[in-house]
């Protein structure tokens, strides 16, 4: 076969494969195929957020009326609200501010700010600015699963303390619980651990309106100076604390039951003490530790909330005009229902506490023996704004060097609203 013969062939192949394709394309619609070109540019990496975008701003008011109804102006609780009892008035409770943002993909940060504070408990003039949360999250695995926190935050120590005043039903938290640590705050570092699931579920728990503390873990272990919130640390003995909750579900219910415990040592400022008052321990160093339970069932629609604690720590002796580190106990029973009506939400609630020991930062490590019933409902019209109503039962006796003798009765409603935004 000569070079002639072989150039007709492919000229006759090359037609009849042209003719075949022209029929192919006549039967089936045409699909484009883009190929890309050898010198074409590399498609643009996405790009990064400026740092204004990653910086998020939320926060919630709450404006009170605590003598609205009230038997005994004597009665009060200077942990609680410290314009309950007394002469009374409107008072703003809470002013909160709040910066936070994912900066990175295992990097986060909170600042939160209270501008409804006081200088001390005899300060007659209020909203002071004062830091809340200040601190950083460090995700040290994929999903950010185990983390660790540094800076000033809640102290994992009990529901209570880790649950939000925004998203609590009573107006105050319990004496026997929160008596633990002042703001519920303290500077430290706490590593956390929780399954993406359970994180998940954490977030579910409070973006769902089911009364969550937030996310802190099934795992909490923690070292923080023990001196509480914006306070200085006095004696270089450092409080260590841990905690451990799991929820899960039971059929249609969710509960979570957990155990906690810290131990350290407090010590007494020279601003606590009253003149006359002794201490027993000569560098005002007294021991401070405690142990809880605590057994969740969210509402669903029906909730329980509950918490006891034992422990020892500072308080007042009266026979002895000084302060010893005595044993405490206490806990709460919060009883709840969830209904919901179009976009609002109703919480009708009922709470007992019982408390008796004393309080490391009141004056004189203040003794207490507390019995209170709690009565109240949260209305929700929307997300924005609730208004809660509180009827108080309260057999309250507390004592340091300036009042021997203070055992005050009595009953009052409480008023509360709050906007969100």
């Amino acid at each position: 076969m000569n070079l002639r013969t072989i150039v007709l062939s492919l000229f006759l192949f090359i037609g009849f494969a042209a003719h075949a394709q022209e029929k192919t394309e006549t039967a089936t619609p045409k699909t484009e195929v883009a190929i890309p070109k050898a010198d074409a540019p590399a498609p643009k990496p996405a790009e990064e957020k400026k740092w204004y975008e990653k910086i998020n701003f939320r926060g919630y008011m709450q404006v009170r009326q605590n003598n609205l109804i009230m038997s005994n102006e004597k009665l009060g609780c200077e942990q609680c609200d410290r314009t309950w009892g007394g002469n009374g008035g409107v008072s703003v409770k809470r002013a909160r501010t709040v910066f936070y943002g994912q900066v990175y993909k295992n990097v986060y940060f909170k600042l939160e700010t209270d501008f409804a504070t006081a200088i001390s408990p005899t300060q007659t003039n209020q909203n002071f600015a004062q830091v809340r949360d200040a601190y950083f999250d460090i995700g040290l695995t994929e999903g950010n699963e185990f983390w660790v926190r540094l800076g000033q935050s809640k102290v994992p120590y009990g529901f209570e303390i880790l649950q939000s005043s925004q998203n609590r039903l009573t107006l105050d938290r319990s004496d026997a619980i929160n008596s633990a640590f002042l703001t519920e705050r303290d500077l430290g570092a706490i590593f956390y651990w929780a399954p993406k699931e359970i994180r998940k579920m954490y977030s579910e728990f409070t973006s769902q309106n089911y009364k969550g503390s937030g996310d802190y873990g099934v795992i909490g272990f923690g070292i923080v100076n023990g001196q509480t919130a914006n306070k200085a640390e006095m004696n270089k003995k450092q409080h260590v604390i841990v905690r451990a909750s799991y929820p899960f579900k039971i059929g249609s219910q969710i509960i979570e039951p957990g155990i906690q415990g810290y131990t350290g040592k407090y010590v007494m400022y020279d601003s606590q003490l009253s003149a006359g008052v002794t201490n027993t321990s000569a560098d005002k160093n007294y021991t401070d530790r405690r142990a809880a339970a605590s057994f969740i069932l969210y509402p669903r629609p029906f909730g329980i909330q509950a918490e006891y604690n034992i422990g020892e720590g500072p308080e007042f002796d009266k026979a002895s005009q000084s302060i010893k580190v005595k044993k405490l106990q206490g806990g709460y029973a919060t009883l709840s229902y969830r209904a919901q009506y179009k976009d609002m939400f109703f919480f009708p609630f009922a709470r007992y506490q019982y408390y008796t020991g004393g309080k490391k930062f009141e004056l004189d490590a203040r003794s207490y023996t507390v019995h209170q019933v709690d009565f109240g409902v949260e209305w929700q019209l929307n997300k924005n704004f609730e208004f809660t109503a509180e009827y108080v039962f309260a057999d309250r006796r507390y004592e340091d060097f300036v009042l021997q003798t203070n055992h005050q009765t009595g009953n009052g409603l409480r008023v509360q609203a709050q906007v969100n935004f």
